[in-house]
């Protein structure tokens, strides 16, 4: 079994292991006063699983917002979607994330060090 650095690069390597490639949706929240509020986000095409997590850390800090978080989640079974439809797949994510907070439990809630974390109901 390989050893893996952070919680990401596990869930990373599990979803590679399933596919020759997969879409990502990425939303980043913030975490204050027991609030989560939802910041950013965006899809990116995943090819290979050398994608270390503070590399990705670095270009979410280039999103121009402070984050304590990121909700990931695979934007389809089929692998790598066309960007269209990761965007169509994207939005109704986070519309549907605007309502029900709790759908972050569906993806990979991840802290800044890229370690799950657990949404608890209020």
């Amino acid at each position: 079994m390989t050893d893996h650095a952070t919680d990401f690069d596990e869930w990373l390597a599990k979803s590679m292991a399933d596919s020759d490639g997969f879409t990502m949706l990425v939303v980043l929240i913030g975490l204050s006063d027991g609030r989560v509020s939802l910041l950013r986000s965006a899809h990116l095409h995943v090819i290979g699983d050398e994608l270390a997590w503070p590399v990705l850390a670095q270009h979410l800090d280039c999103a121009g917002v402070s984050w304590d978080a990121v909700a990931l989640f695979r934007a389809g079974r089929e692998g790598i979607v066309a960007d269209d439809v990761a965007k169509t797949r994207l939005d109704a994510l986070v519309k549907a994330m605007h309502a029900d907070r709790t759908l972050i439990r569906d993806g990979e809630f991840l802290n800044r060090d890229g370690l799950r974390l657990r949404l608890d109901d209020a």
